[in-house]
């Protein structure tokens, strides 16, 4: 074998082998430097870092902001907060012992116990470190009594908590709503929204609408606990820095106050006059803008009590009572209009041309169309249109419907806003309906009697309390249709404004200003006329124009003699505005299965304006007219009736 062959190959494999040498020689060198350094952790310093880590666990403490405050107009709170003090959970540290002596403390029944268990059971990994709310709103006994013994109850926190409460109990409690719990589901989907365990949501209402606005934004304080969950408080900056971080806090960003149009004493008004029947609604905004006064449903629930804990016994009741009190009545529920829809085809008429204004029609009591008879509550002679809406002659109504037909009544109904949602946008608002020639054809039982039943506001005709105030507004304020609006602005709690809204026109009616000036000196005339339908309810003095409504809920004319809250008795409305001839607010009542509208309604309205013009617009009382709470003598200041109406 030939050496001069081999030589160069071994001479080529030395730089490999000194570069291997020089790696082994590293790598040891740094498991030297690593053991020397667990030698220095472990048996210099062994125990105190030994006791840092077996003691000290870093838990987070929810800050919960501040809920936002619902104002009304004058800046009176109508949902606000209270201080209180709820009892957290971390499950991480919570025992079984903690549980026994938790329960034995505040008196819990066995299936709260088991309650507190699922809810600690169902935490997993870094959850288990997370606060969960035990329960709310203990007293100050308990808190007491929980601070003496905090040594039995590991990973039980008791927190000062901000809880909403409502100051004015029931008062408009449907339009602010209520809240509660939020659910695993919602956590789920709204968790990067920054909800936690435990927080409140709005459930209807303002709370619900606005409760991006309300809420605010949680902050956290993390702080170092022991093995049982105690804070630690003789702990250096230093180590708190070496533990937590710099940032051991961030506060919480309180949520922005509503400031409503709400008037304090004008919601207490309605509510007052809607109380002495079992079941109604009423609704008042302002002609001029839309913004909603006052709107009450009844009967209704205190939302402190919703927003509390409420059992399934109450619950279930709530639920059940007939006359509903969970629904608000005024946007959520619709009815026959009755009498008060008669606005819609003496418009159709007039806007058609197809009834001469003087034109007169005998009514005998009732009139034969087809093999049918259809009747009117009397028989009221010769009447011309002015004359048949104040006197509420259904006979005059039957003939107008029938000569203008369903699809132009449709046609005006939604000029003025019924069959759709007034766009208000609270509480499950529904739209109604407006019936017409397609809709009845569609159905396959088309036929004319039912234009005569639309004309009155039967048949399949329904519209909302708001609705009709809507409508009724526009006809006062000459031809305005407005969005409804209950929210004027947004403030922060400092009082800077964050954003305003102001009126929005929804559109302009297509009746001309003649046209509708007829209809509000009928509606006049209604209340002030000795044959007007409303006579018997006027307060003298009050400048007041409106019409009522007497429902039909069953095909039975044999409800004279039914007392309210009978299932058969008719539905009583009274639509309205004032002052007549200068119009500020519209007034709006309907009570369930109240009767007559005259009898059952229209007082309720009537007792809702004294509150406007004696407590709320003092200005605008009539000086022929002095509330009966008031001191002061009746101002000067009324404005002079134009030549409108008579």
């Amino acid at each position: 074998m030939n050496r001069s062959n081999i030589t160069p190959r071994a001479k080529g494999t030395q730089a490999p082998l000194r570069r291997f040498f020089w790696a082994q020689l590293f790598v040891g060198l740094a498991f030297l430097l690593l053991a020397g350094r667990l030698w220095q952790l472990q048996v210099l310093s062994g125990d105190h870092y030994f006791k840092k880590s077996a003691d000290n666990f870093v838990k987070d403490l929810e800050l919960p902001a501040t809920r936002g405050q619902v104002r009304d107009h004058k800046g009176r709170p109508l949902a606000d907060n209270r201080p209180a003090y709820d009892v957290m959970i971390t499950p991480r540290f919570f025992t079984d012992e903690a549980l026994q002596a938790l329960a034995h403390y505040l008196h819990l029944d066995d299936e709260t116990v088991d309650q507190v268990k699922a809810k600690v059971r169902d935490k997993h990994g870094l959850d288990r470190f997370r606060q969960v709310m035990a329960f709310e709103d203990i007293s100050r006994d308990d808190l007491a009594l929980l601070e003496s013994e905090q040594l039995e109850l590991p990973g039980v926190h008791v927190t000062a908590a901000a809880h909403r409460s409502y100051p004015h109990g029931t008062l408009a409690a449907h339009v602010l709503g209520y809240m509660n719990e939020i659910t695993a589901e919602e956590l789920t989907e709204h968790r990067e929204q920054g909800y936690h365990n435990g927080d409140y949501v709005g459930r209807s209402g303002l709370e619900r609408q606005w409760e991006s606005f309300l809420r605010g934004k949680d902050g956290v304080e993390r702080i170092v606990v022991d093995a049982k969950g105690q804070r630690k408080l003789d702990l250096e900056t230093s180590d708190l820095d070496a533990i937590i971080g710099a940032q051991r806090r961030i506060d919480a960003v309180p949520g922005h106050d509503l400031v409503t149009s709400l008037d304090l004493d004008l919601q207490q008004a309605v509510e007052d006059a809607i109380k002495k029947h079992k079941s109604a609604a009423a609704a008042v905004v302002d002609v001029e803008t839309g913004r909603i006064l006052a709107l009450g449903s009844w009967p209704e629930v205190d939302p402190n009590r919703l927003t509390g804990r409420v059992s399934k016994g109450e619950l279930e009741q709530l639920t059940t009572d007939p006359a509903r009190p969970l629904i608000d009545k005024s946007l959520r529920e619709n009815y026959f209009p009755g009498s008060t829809f008669k606005v819609v085809p003496m418009l159709a008429g007039l806007e058609d041309a197809l009834v001469d204004p003087d034109e007169k029609i005998i009514c005998r009591g009732a009139i034969q169309y087809g093999k049918r008879w259809f009747h009117c509550p009397e028989s009221h002679g010769p009447v011309n249109l002015h004359k048949a809406l104040a006197e509420s002659c259904d006979v005059f109504f039957y003939n107008l419907g029938d000569r203008v037909g369903l699809d132009p009544m449709a046609r005006v109904a939604a000029d003025l806003g019924y069959g759709a949602p007034t766009g208000l946008g609270l509480n499950g608002e529904v739209a109604g309906f407006i019936p017409t020639v397609d809709f009845y054809k569609k159905k396959g039982d088309f036929q004319k009697g039912m234009v005569l039943n639309t004309s009155i506001g039967q048949g399949d005709t329904k519209v909302t309390v708001l609705q009709v105030a809507m409508a009724y507004a526009a006809i006062a304020n000459g031809g305005k249709l407005w969005v409804p609006q209950v929210v004027e602005r947004i403030e922060t709690p400092a009082g800077k404004v964050v954003q305003e809204f102001p009126p929005r026109l929804r559109h302009q009616l297509a009746a001309s200003p003649e046209m509708l000036q007829r209809v509000r000196s009928a509606l006049y005339d209604a209340v002030n006329d000795p044959k007007g339908t409303s006579y018997a309810a006027r307060v003298p003095g009050l400048d007041v124009a409106g019409k009522t409504g007497t429902a039909q809920v069953r095909n039975n004319r044999h409800t004279r003699d039914l007392q309210e809250g009978d299932l058969n008795a008719d539905h009583a409305w009274f639509a309205s505005f004032a002052p007549a001839h200068h119009p500020k607010i519209a007034v709006v009542v309907l009570v369930e299965h109240g009767g007559f509208g005259a009898k059952a309604a229209a007082p309720v309205a009537m007792e809702i304006y004294k509150g406007y013009f004696g407590k709320v617009a003092p200005e605008l009382r009539p000086k022929t007219w002095i509330a009966e709470d008031s001191t002061r003598a009746p101002l000067e200041t009324t404005p002079t009736p134009t030549s409108g109406g008579r």
